[in-house]
């Protein structure tokens, strides 16, 4: 969905880095929206016991002093049922805690250590669109080249990221959502080029668009599959 209100939102970035706390907190306070941070479980907890309704978005750290994992995202919710969390991908142990997550409110996942002009395209569809427009999967920072064709014209762009169900594109030209497109790229470690049907999801002039997939053949899914998998862990926190 392309953000028309005009909104300003506001987003909770809980991380016991400051270097993380700040970054993300720069990049959405410079986009026009407001940041309010945390560095410990009982100090994110006590932001939302006074103000969970005024938080449209959380951004979490599942590893926080005093936190604990699965079980600090279940005490979020006993206070907040309806903020979407985005986990920082770093502090996943494994899969079977990704899937504990999805039960869990858990809309998305961004990595840590994302470039400051990466950071509001990564939480953009969550922050815009409505819940059908989110690819919960996980999805990994992506700077590649790619071509995508609708109707008769074709664009070139760069990717921001990539998960097993879709790309975020880098345009300042975004097609509307629900535009039906193809689109053509070639990831890092792949011998072919990767063709695919897709569907924009969400737009937004400033950052760019994302595309869900409609049609991928088995062999370009498998090969986007194992790019995601390998990648996500890559910069898990200690």
């Amino acid at each position: 969905m392309t953000r028309t209100d005009g909104a300003t939102r506001t987003v909770l970035v809980a991380d016991d880095t400051a270097f993380v706390r700040d970054r993300f907190k720069a990049a959405i306070e410079g986009s026009g929206h407001r940041a309010v941070t945390a560095r410990s479980a009982p100090e994110l907890l006590g932001h939302l016991s006074t103000n969970a309704a005024g938080i449209d978005l959380i951004v979490l750290d599942l590893r926080l002093p005093l936190g604990d994992g699965v079980g600090l995202l279940q005490a979020i919710r006993r206070l907040d049922s309806h903020s979407p969390v985005v986990v920082f991908s770093g502090t996943i142990a494994n899969e079977e805690e990704v899937r504990q997550l999805s039960t869990l409110g858990v809309v998305g996942f961004v990595n840590e250590y994302t470039g400051p002009r990466h950071i509001l395209p990564s939480l953009a569809p969550h922050l815009f669109a409505d819940g059908a427009n989110r690819r919960s999967s996980p999805r990994v920072m992506l700077g590649i080249s790619v071509t995508y064709r609708f109707g008769n014209t074709i664009a070139t762009a760069l990717t921001l990221n990539i998960g097993r169900s879709g790309l975020a594109i880098r345009t300042t030209n975004p097609l509307a959502v629900d535009t039906d497109i193809k689109v053509r790229f070639r990831l890092p470690t792949g011998a072919k080029q990767i063709d695919a049907e897709a569907r924009v999801a969400w737009s937004d002039r400033r950052l760019g668009m994302g595309v869900r997939f409609t049609k991928v053949p088995q062999a370009d899914q498998a090969q986007i599959d194992a790019y995601v998998q390998s990648h996500f862990f890559s910069n898990r926190k200690a």
